[in-house]
């Protein structure tokens, strides 16, 4: 795809208070509480909390973030293995419980999505990490994660690649590559971000303002109707989603929409979506925009299509919680962080 993507940054404010805030409907909530942003000489563990990843395979992660300036503390769930799960569900469970406790600790970078977060959220103990929150990085089943954080405790969370994305060799890593990893060194440097990306002719103009929640697809889904299911109203929501048939993500659009998660939105992008096909299966009809413009079309709201997040080489960081200003028109989508 034809994409442009910078990124800027300015000097933001390290955290922001918990005060009330009025959201459409007349719902009363609470503005996001920020996790201290890193500086020089501070720790960021690793954990896997979903799927199984060796030791090897997370070292570029670890030589990177050590030239950043950064501490890495090994989880202890990385190299062990429950069938497709980083170690059996208390094991990973106890492992995420110790990061969060840990006051060295100061941000849980998930060494890889898979499945298995929503086994153990229920399980984890919140108290000390909303006295002194951190940030928690990841994506795909990390969705779980970023949904309740928002939901539960409104307190802000990276949407960004993990450690399984690292380039083994950093030198002949692609551009893109290089853009979208240094994006997390930015956002947990407390970096303002901002991202454009050309436009797509099936996107819908129109200016925005609000906080960014959202994630992957089938995970936010699942979490429909739990103590996790995402609040969209009145926010900007980014999805994502790979390996999903154009019937499946027609299917995940309608639950959105009836479920009421489309109406009173303030904005909607929409992410890469690697579409499944196999030579049995019959044409769907639609295509990933026709399935989505169907579904917002009474809606007046900004739609953006083919913005850099998913499982894709261009997936960059995106501060989840976090207010927004999304921007789009007849030549760009511009999303950037506002405070």
């Amino acid at each position: 795809m034809n994409r442009k993507h910078f990124i800027t940054s300015a000097s933001v404010l390290l955290t922001s208070a918990a005060l009330p805030l009025k959201t459409e409907g007349n719902e009363i909530e609470t503005a996001s509480v920020f996790p201290a942003y890193l500086k020089k000489g501070d720790t960021i563990g690793i954990t896997a909390p979903a799927g199984y990843i060796t030791l090897e395979e997370i070292q570029p992660a670890i030589k990177l973030m050590e030239t950043w300036g950064f501490k890495i503390k090994v989880g202890d769930t990385i190299g062990k293995k429950d069938f497709t799960f980083g170690g059996s569900d208390e094991e990973r469970l106890n492992d995420f419980q110790h990061l969060l406790d840990d006051r060295f600790t100061k941000a849980i970078m998930c060494a890889r999505g898979g499945y298995g977060a929503v086994r153990i959220i229920d399980k984890l103990n919140w108290a000390k990490f909303r006295t002194k929150p951190k940030w928690i990085i990841g994506f795909s089943d990390i969705t779980v994660f970023h949904s309740h954080l928002h939901k539960n405790f409104r307190i802000a969370s990276i949407h960004a690649k993990m450690c399984n994305s690292f380039p083994v060799d950093w030198n002949l890593a692609e551009p893109i590559q290089v853009e979208t990893i240094e994006s997390i060194q930015k956002a947990l440097s407390g970096e303002k971000m901002e991202y454009s990306t050309t436009s797509n002719e099936n996107n819908k103009p129109g200016i925005a303002a609000g906080v960014l929640v959202g994630g992957n697809l089938k995970t936010l889904e699942s979490l429909a109707g739990s103590p996790s299911d995402i609040n969209t109203t009145g926010k900007i929501l980014f999805v994502e989603d790979t390996g999903e048939y154009l019937y499946s993500i027609d299917r995940m659009f309608w639950n959105l929409k009836r479920s009421g998660k489309l109406s009173k939105l303030k904005g909607l992008i929409v992410g890469g979506f690697k579409i499944k096909t196999e030579a049995d299966t019959e044409d769907f009809g639609k295509t990933l925009e026709q399935i989505v413009l169907e579904k917002v079309i009474n809606y007046k709201y900004p739609v953006c299509f083919d913005f850099p997040v998913g499982h894709q080489k261009n997936n960059f960081a995106l501060k989840c919680g976090v207010k927004h200003k999304l921007i789009v028109n007849q030549n760009e989508c511009i999303l950037k962080e506002i405070r």
